[in-house]
């Protein structure tokens, strides 16, 4: 075992199960590992570097903002928080955003937000609101939203869990109509299920389910956290279905790949729920965050990387289709955001990752069964090819070897 691995394993939790590569350096879609050995990287941090590593923008941007002022608490007004809430409504066309640090705050503040709203102003009695949720989420690792998860292994020994939570099945809006009481407070969704395995609900399944919560007065809120700032061809994924929630989650990318930054944004009747010392963050909406979360949205405008996304994505997708492979079960994705499903009956995918990774190319694999390719939105054609071909061809060899 390497010297920097071991030091890891000897004094680090053993709560994740890296690749064993060490990575050193990054630029735009290629990163480095400590021995000069370059790799495609197809992860991108799960969305988190979407403008690619180390754009000069945004460091630009984070390293002249850090030189003047960078932290201050939200105790004090500051010169840059204002524009950059006022960019993330503009773009997500809603009211008023909350600025917190990880996709799991903003999760978290979400929740807080539509128990508050369903007393104050839905009228449901008090400690009585429910929130719906879909099997097969992932929407963080915190103690209540893994109590609304549907994965064993994320629930197992972190009990007890809050109450005032409902799963109902992913892609079924009749059952989300179903499930829904006088006590409901919301719906939270991911528009495309990135942890689960980049799953794509039927078309129309985020239209209806908009409806039927407009319907009962229930709050419609989209976990755009990996989907968002234009991962799957349109800036929030919930736009393809031209879907407008009561609330959007935005996290990862939002950071521009350099710091943790993320949002709840939504409808003022909302948002105005919250008074002085109902909820905050120390960090959330510092000034470095907010001016690199203006470069990040400012990158992604100028570059055109959304219309790239979706460009690019159709073209990865229909590349990868072609692939003949009888370890291939399924390829799926919007935008570039896609997952290859792999046979199990012959290999995991992480052994498929494994080999990827011989070849120069990043990717994770999830449950086991699916590769994903999330590349930074700035990837070109030829780099995609060069994606593809390395697959066909270790999936070839793999093949070879079970026949």
């Amino acid at each position: 075992m390497h010297s920097l691995i071991e030091l890891e394993y000897q004094y680090g939790a053993h709560n994740y199960e890296p690749l064993p590569v060490i990575l050193t350096r990054g630029e735009g879609v290629y990163v480095w590992d400590d021995e000069g050995k370059r790799y495609l990287d197809m992860m991108s941090a799960y969305s988190a570097v979407s403008h690619g590593h180390c754009h000069p923008d945004i460091v630009k941007a984070l390293t002249q903002q850090a030189s003047k002022l960078a932290i201050v608490s939200r105790a004090f007004y500051t010169d840059k928080l204002g524009q950059f809430l006022e960019k993330i409504c503009e773009m997500t066309g809603l009211e008023k955003a909350l600025p917190m640090n990880t996709g799991a705050e903003a999760v978290e503040t979400a929740l807080k937000a539509a128990r508050k709203w369903a007393y104050t102003v839905k009228g449901v009695s008090q400690d009585k609101a429910e929130i719906i949720a879909c099997e097969g989420n992932f929407h963080g690792r915190t103690i209540a939203i893994v109590g609304m998860s549907s994965e064993a292994q994320y629930r197992s020994g972190f009990g007890p869990f809050p109450a005032g939570f409902k799963i109902i099945p992913y892609g079924d809006a009749a059952a989300l109509e179903r499930a829904i009481t006088p006590n409901t407070a919301a719906f939270l969704v991911e528009p495309i299920q990135g942890e689960g395995g980049i799953i794509i609900p039927p078309a129309g399944y985020l239209k209806q389910c908009a409806e039927i919560c407009r319907k009962n007065r229930v709050l419609f809120i989209c976990d755009e956290i990996q989907t968002g700032m234009g991962r799957t061809g349109k800036f929030l994924a919930c736009e393809h279905e031209g879907v407008k929630p009561d609330g959007v989650i935005l996290g990862k990318a939002l950071g521009g790949g350099l710091l943790p930054v993320s949002a709840f944004v939504c409808r003022e009747e909302v948002m105005n729920v919250f008074t002085p010392g109902d909820h905050g963050s120390t960090f959330g909406g510092n000034p470095l965050a907010a001016v690199v979360g203006m470069a990040a949205f400012n990158v992604l405008t100028k570059e055109k990387l959304v219309a790239k996304s979706a460009e690019l994505g159709e073209y990865l997708l229909k590349r990868l289709q072609k692939i003949d492979s009888k370890l291939i079960k399924d390829v799926r994705g919007k935008g570039l955001f896609v997952g290859v499903e792999i046979d199990p009956r012959f290999y995991s995918a992480r052994e498929i990752c494994l080999r990827l990774l011989k070849e120069g190319i990043l990717s994770k694999e999830t449950h086991h069964t699916v590769i994903r390719l999330a590349p930074p939105l700035v990837i070109t054609k030829q780099q995609l090819d060069t994606v593809v071909d390395t697959l066909a061809q270790v999936l070839k060899i793999a093949e070879k070897e079970v026949a």
